[in-house]
């Protein structure tokens, strides 16, 4: 059976929703309706409703939907049921930042360790920081699912293709170039310039 194709708009929302249901079962809230969910992150119902159909829909239309229950279903769909060692390449401001933000936890992922080409020091708070030379036997000897890019441009696909072939298959990538990967390795690039762009576009056409 050919897997269905979800759309990027689709995939984008997801989060949202997650994001808004783990808020919801902290409040203590049981059920909520695509209505309010819809409210909530600024959509319309019927769009809502037509995300979740895309995976074959979570509630029974008239009572809403158990807000624990849709939570797992998307926990479940977003890969979030297992945890996922990760590593940072990069230890300069935005690696650095990355490595101290304490969010990620919550969602299973697990800064391991740094990795620069001119390491400063031998720690990044309370996580170890190598030297790109070690990255090959900490690799090996390792289980990491995950890589942080936040190298220069000039450096960033080269690690890139040295991560992937050590076996490395997730890779997020703040380096300010958009980077390829080979087949069976996934890809996010992150361009935060191309963020500012469009808040910038968006405050001109407000003044219009």
């Amino acid at each position: 059976m050919e897997k269905k194709v979800i759309s990027e708009a689709v995939i984008k929302r997801l989060p949202k929703y997650y994001r808004q249901l783990r808020l919801l079962s902290e409040q203590g809230q049981a059920k909520v309706s695509s209505h309010a969910l819809a409210q909530m992150l600024g959509i319309t119902a019927s769009q809502v409703r037509q995300d979740f159909c895309n995976f074959g829909g979570f509630g029974q239309q008239g009572y809403g939907y158990d807000v624990e229950k849709l939570k797992g279903e998307l926990g479940a769909i977003l890969g979030l049921t297992k945890e996922y060692a990760m590593i940072i390449v990069g230890a300069g401001n935005i690696g650095r930042a990355l490595a101290g933000y304490q969010g990620f936890g919550k969602y299973g992922f697990r800064v391991k360790a740094l990795f620069d080409a001119a390491p400063a020091s031998d720690r990044v708070g309370e996580l170890p920081l190598y030297s790109m030379d070690r990255l090959e036997s900490y690799l090996r000897a390792e289980t990491i699912d995950m890589a942080v890019i936040a190298t220069p441009k000039q450096v960033a696909q080269q690690v890139a293709d040295r991560l992937t072939e050590l076996g490395v298959t997730m890779i997020w990538n703040f380096a300010p170039i958009d980077l390829t990967v080979q087949p069976g390795v996934v890809i996010e690039n992150i361009s935060m310039s191309e963020s500012l762009l469009v808040l910038s576009y968006r405050a001109n056409e407000n003044k219009d």
